[in-house]
């Protein structure tokens, strides 16, 4: 079976990580299909919200250590890992790092399931999403400094935005294991559910942004991210062009007619 499962159900993607023996850890193919994956979701107008999440015991224990020592992990050819530091940073330019860049062109909701172990590049995978459901018992960490190497795949980027650059070297120098409470804390995290009741939780709060107003979401989506790097008055410019856009939708319209007749909206 392949190491990534992809399926579309009612408007709702899902990336399974399915390499349950390894912990999920990547392999080449994993990432392959990941990057597959993602341009779908980014072409595909059918498709609403975007779920990954792990099969088996963990989300994801990152890169694959045996298979790097062995010259397969999952940014290094047998070749890339024997040659050149350049041919090594081209090689995690063209497949690992596509993951991030395709994740940032796509304005539908992301939402990441977590359970067991999200490691290294696991939980930053995690942090690349914009929702974060964790599982109570799971536990992340930066774990790179464990065998002496950096975050290639953005962590450096993603996580001191979540948890401010002290917090941020402090996870990547330590390697520090965090419960899912102690990242909710931080902010790494957006919902900490009781294992039990994580499925179910995840299904529902998918389908919600699925039936909501799909334009409004993904302006909403892109106006945040961009603001990050805007002035107040660029952004302020660029929602009020994007109002008076919505404005004009049926869903506008039919969200207004709902609030009136004192009844829930049918979006389209």
């Amino acid at each position: 079976m392949a190491d990534l499962l992809f399926e579309v159900n009612n408007g709702i993607a899902t990336i399974t990580l399915n390499r349950p023996e390894s912990f999920n850890a990547f392999s080449e193919e994993m990432i392959q299909l990941w990057i597959s994956s993602l341009e779908e979701v980014r072409d595909n107008d059918s498709i609403r919200v975007l779920l990954v999440k792990g099969n088996g015991k963990s989300f994801c224990a990152g890169g694959d250590v045996k298979a790097m020592v062995a010259g397969k992990g999952f940014f290094e050819s047998q070749e890339d890992i024997t040659s050149t530091a350049l041919a090594r940073k081209h090689s995690l330019w063209k497949k690992v790092q596509r993951v991030p860049l395709l994740l940032e062109e796509i304005d539908k909701p992301v939402v990441c399931q977590m359970h067991g172990y999200a490691m290294g590049a696991g939980l930053d995978m995690a942090l690349m999403c914009d929702i974060r459901i964790a599982a109570s018992s799971a536990k992340v960490s930066e774990s790179y400094i464990n065998v002496g190497i950096v975050p290639g795949d953005g962590g450096a980027y993603f996580l001191p935005k979540l948890v401010g650059i002290d917090q941020a070297l402090d996870m990547l120098w330590t390697a520090r294991v965090l419960t899912a409470e102690e990242a909710k804390e931080k902010g790494l995290v957006t919902f900490v559910i009781p294992d039990e009741e994580l499925d179910a939780f995840v299904q529902a709060y998918v389908e919600k942004l699925s039936n909501g107003p799909q334009e409004a979401i993904r302006i909403i989506k892109r106006a945040v991210y961009q603001s990050q790097t805007m002035s107040l008055r660029s952004s302020l410019d660029y929602i009020s062009s994007k109002m008076g856009l919505v404005t004009e939708l049926p869903d506008y319209k039919e969200g207004v007619a709902a609030v009136l007749e004192k009844r829930k909206p049918k979006f389209n």
